[in-house]
């Protein structure tokens, strides 16, 4: 059925929703479409192929290699990592132990997240970013849901780490904690994505408690990591800073005035622990730079946005 959809449609998919006794979804980045059993695809779900609960236990097989046991950490976390970085987002019944989420079953929803590795979209900003003596400043990347900073965190992470001849950066050690094998999509012990040749991964670790384990054992340059935001993610990037280490990092937000709203982050905000702060939005397409911001004196460095290579 789905190997039926329009070449055109399909390369636009961010996501494939399946729910129980609902029909298909197919997600754009502004266009919800269904598909019936035929292949023909319409915007009217009503139309639609309806998952049953055979349907749903097909799948869940399938992805989990007929092993869905074995996958018991990943069904804790909510979410599966496959091959070629793709991830599976699950919903269904939490069972509890203590009060801590112990697994999860009766699966009624999938998402399948598409990864599309973009290289190069980290380009327009680099310059930004590396100071006068050839060091990764502090930056921080805010960004609302779907504008692209994942990718974009990705690229910055393989440049840096491979070296970037045009300006005159020879590549540092980079630590990445990969919470949610999102960046480098580790699948099976590797990486699905280009990452770069000087970075090391913990993939599925706590962002708080990889930064310190990187700090202690690999002597990194620069540590990167993804959506900051917890008490314990700001405790170990003070531990980050004060080893004298670059931190690039990302945060769901709006912009710098939504980050003020919480505590942490007006924490971080106040403090200056950024030497640039980097807006995303989708104003002129997918992973378009708002604005960049100068840590110190939250000035706007950009007179305009700048498009992303994504959008």
């Amino acid at each position: 059925m789905l190997t039926k959809i329009p070449l055109l449609i399909l390369t636009e998919i961010e996501e494939i929703r399946l729910r129980m006794n609902r029909p298909v979804l197919l997600v754009t980045a502004d266009r919800h479409f269904t598909i019936d059993i035929g292949g023909k695809i319409s915007e009217n779900l009503l139309e639609g192929y309806i998952i049953s609960a055979e349907d749903m236990q097909k799948v869940l097989h399938k992805i989990s290699q007929s092993s869905i046991y074995a996958w018991e950490e990943e069904f804790r976390r909510g979410y599966i990592t496959i091959t070629g970085g793709h991830r599976i987002g699950l919903t269904g019944r939490v069972v509890l132990d203590k009060g801590l989420i112990k697994s999860m079953k009766e699966i009624s929803g999938l998402n399948f997240r598409i990864a599309r590795e973009i290289t190069g979209v980290s380009d327009k900003i680099l310059p930004y970013l590396i100071s006068k003596n050839k060091q990764i400043m502090h930056t921080l990347l805010v960004s609302p849901p779907q504008c692209g900073k994942t990718t974009l965190l990705r690229d910055i992470i393989r440049q840096i780490s491979t070296g970037i001849p045009h300006l005159s950066f020879r590549g540092v050690n980079v630590g990445l904690v990969d919470e949610r094998s999102e960046l480098a999509g580790v699948y099976e012990g590797t990486p699905q994505f280009d990452i770069g040749l000087r970075t090391d991964v913990l993939d599925g670790c706590p962002k708080a408690q990889g930064m310190i384990m990187l700090i202690r054992s690999m002597s990194p340059q620069v540590i990167a990591t993804d959506e900051i935001g917890t008490t314990e993610d700001i405790c170990a990037i003070e531990e980050v800073l004060n080893a004298g280490i670059s931190l690039v990092t990302t945060v769901h937000g709006k912009d710098i005035n939504d980050l003020r709203m919480r505590p942490n982050l007006r924490r971080v905000i106040e403090q200056r622990y950024f030497n640039k702060i980097i807006v995303l939005s989708r104003s002129l397409g997918v992973g378009t730079i708002e604005n960049i911001f100068d840590g110190t004196t939250l000035k706007p460095v950009l007179t305009k946005p700048i498009r992303g290579k994504a959008g």
